[in-house]
């Protein structure tokens, strides 16, 4: 054996016993079954239970018909599966005088929701822009107003408003449910905006200042194509909001003009004839189904802008 071969020998041998000395090497492998994962899954798991278990009843219940409810089992699924609560409590069912179901409010709601997240967002997102990029006269007595407006109780406002929705002629209308939501919202989306604009880096704000950039060209090329995350928090909060709201749309409305919410309440608290509690339970569930797909469509996008819109306050 020449003399170089009997080096690699040696060598070979030699990390072999520090290998045994040493033991083995990388990272200490984690028990699948250890107390802390235990807890840990188990807790997850009670609390998706808890919010997803009634969500199950709801569902199942719809799709019953009543002698199958009036036996008392909430929990079994449906023997027959009927799809018939579900076509009333959009088309058919009666609330006073009323006979058309959810129908009618679904589309007074989109008609109060869509433009008021269209203006509150674009109001807001320049609102916030302006306050973290330009230092203007009043800027921070501004802003402390929009932090006192952002946690001011709802029921304060309510009788002022209807003065001056009365006064502007828009009282019972949906331009003036569309008026008071874009306000209420703008508060606090004026606040996720200008911390999540605090964060984008400065030197892109001041090269654009140095090659003669304006406020609505930086507003535009600049801040606009980075913000589709808070974009997208905005847009899931107001659209929640609005869509859930119950106290505006039954002071600032009218039966006509209900939005999709009260319609849901007086089809669950009508008094006339029998409770039907699987088409109460369809009724919730198509009043909850928009929020829920703008929520389900863009998650991981909220999650992500409002992680981004914390990091400065």
């Amino acid at each position: 054996m020449s003399d170089h071969a009997a080096l690699n020998v040696a060598a070979a041998g030699f990390d072999a016993i520090a290998e045994e000395v040493s033991g083995p090497r990388g990272a200490k492998p984690r028990r699948v079954l250890s107390r802390r994962n235990i807890f840990l899954y188990g807790t997850l798991i009670l609390i998706a239970v808890y919010y997803l278990l009634p969500l199950y009843v709801m569902f199942v219940t719809s799709l019953k018909g009543m002698p199958e409810i009036r036996l008392g089992n909430i929990f079994a699924p449906p023997v027959e599966i009927t799809f018939e609560p579900w076509v009333k409590a959009w088309a058919t069912a009666c609330t006073g005088l009323n006979c058309d179901g959810l129908s009618r409010g679904f589309w007074n709601s989109v008609r109060i929701t869509v433009p008021s997240v269209i203006v509150s967002i674009i109001i807001a997102s320049v609102n916030g822009y302006a306050l973290a990029n330009w230092r203007f006269k009043g800027a921070d007595i501004f802003f402390i107003i929009l932090i006192v407006g952002a946690f001011i109780p709802y029921q304060v406002m309510i009788y002022p408003i209807v003065i001056i929705l009365r006064e502007m002629g828009l009282y019972g209308s949906l331009w003036g449910l569309v008026i008071v939501h874009s306000i209420f919202g703008m508060p606090i989306l004026t606040l996720l905006f200008r911390n999540y604009f605090a964060s984008v880096p400065e030197e892109l704000f001041k090269a654009a200042r140095v090659d003669g950039a304006g406020f609505w060209a930086i507003y535009f090329k600049i801040m606009l194509p980075m913000a589709l995350p808070i974009f997208v928090v905005a847009i899931i909060l107001q659209v929640t909001g609005i869509w859930n709201d119950f106290l505006f749309g039954v002071i600032y409305t009218k039966p006509d003009t209900y939005p999709m919410t009260v319609q849901l309440n007086n089809i669950v608290n009508s008094v006339q004839g029998v409770k039907e509690y699987n088409v109460n339970m369809a009724a919730t569930i198509l009043t909850g189904l928009v929020p829920l797909i703008v929520y389900f469509a863009s998650g991981r996008l909220f999650v992500r802008g409002i992680a981004a819109g914390a990091v400065k306050g």
